[in-house]
């Protein structure tokens, strides 16, 4: 009698998504203390039996120009203490939480907030790059011309040191990709969770002659519960064409959970109103677990995230989906 065993089929991928560098360290023109590569997979994500991940994905600490007034309470509590001073909250983060990667959210800088300017927000990423050594994303406050003045400037003072810039939007690309150009960064392209428009901003930048290894997608995420499965589907969508050989779809993936995440009713509201619901703190914790991990399986690069707790989980989780079995 023979017997057969029976292994996994595996699907072997035509194309594979593209490498993107964030960070140079001093060989390279810059003073970060290391660089992150993300992307490089040639198949679906953690399916180790039918290709490679060779770059692990990895988690930013979101942190903020001003004071998140508008902050979920069980967000803000880890950081009472650094919420007035974004040096030291990112201090606070790369010093005693081993934060690999900062991303600057210059929310301050929006007209209908502090409408801080160009200027403001290029001095404090001067000073930022200049207190910790780990490399930067540099998110504006939403698209529109003020924004792009505002990543312009901070291009520019952080020339060399290949940051990755948030956002390019269809109506405002030229000027965060120029300036993405001018002074050597990577650019975050934007677009409302939509296969065929990601693939034309994707060209759009791309017929600026930007390389399309300096290009990182933002498909816009929903939070769990809230758009989630429509945002799964779509990233599936882009990542399928993208191991299909499609050059306009292969670019890694950027996730912004926290900002998703914390502004949703189930972690706002106290268990007094909801006692079926649980703990409040507990749960806007698991809440975004629960989305960033989602969110790997479809297939992101980056989670942007907020609280510790969720964040040390999260790190957990990808350990042990990078292990091959």
């Amino acid at each position: 009698m023979w017997i057969t065993l029976m292994t996994e089929p595996a699907h072997k991928s035509s194309g594979s998504v593209r490498r993107v560098r964030i960070g140079n360290m001093p060989s390279e023109g810059g003073t970060r203390a290391f660089s992150l590569e993300v992307g490089g997979q040639d198949c679906l994500p953690f399916h180790h039996f039918e290709g490679m991940c060779p770059n692990r994905p990895i988690v930013a600490w979101e942190v903020t120009d001003v004071r998140p007034g508008d902050w979920c309470d069980t967000a803000t509590g880890p950081y009472l203490d650094v919420l007035d001073d974004p040096l030291a909250w990112a201090k606070f983060a790369v010093d005693g939480k081993g934060a690999q990667l900062i991303c600057l959210n210059l929310r301050g800088t929006h007209p209908d907030r502090e409408n801080r300017s160009a200027s403001e927000a290029a001095a404090l990423v001067t000073r930022l790059l200049r207190e910790v050594n780990v490399p930067l994303i540099i998110k504006g406050a939403g698209p529109g011309e003020k924004q792009d003045q505002v990543l312009s400037a901070c291009a520019e003072a952080a020339q060399g040191e290949r940051c990755l810039l948030s956002s390019a939007v269809e109506e405002h690309y030229k000027t965060p990709v120029a300036s993405a150009i001018a002074y050597g960064h990577a650019v975050v392209a934007e677009t409302p969770i939509d296969v065929n428009l990601c693939k034309q901003l994707n060209i759009l930048i791309s017929d600026l002659r930007f390389p399309l290894d300096q290009i990182v997608i933002d498909p816009l995420t929903g939070g769990l519960g809230y758009g989630m499965e429509y945002t799964y589907s779509v990233m599936e969508r882009i990542r399928i064409q993208a191991l299909d050989g499609d050059a306009m779809m292969q670019m890694p993936f950027i996730c912004f959970v926290g900002q998703e995440v914390w502004k949703v009713k189930e972690v706002k509201v106290p268990e007094e109103k909801e006692p079926l619901w649980g703990d409040k703190k507990k749960r806007g914790i698991l809440w975004e677990i629960a989305t960033a991990v989602s969110l790997l399986y479809a297939g992101a690069d980056i989670l942007v995230m907020r609280h510790p707790d969720a964040i040390a989980a999260v790190e957990i989780a990808i350990d042990e989906l990078m292990v091959k079995t």
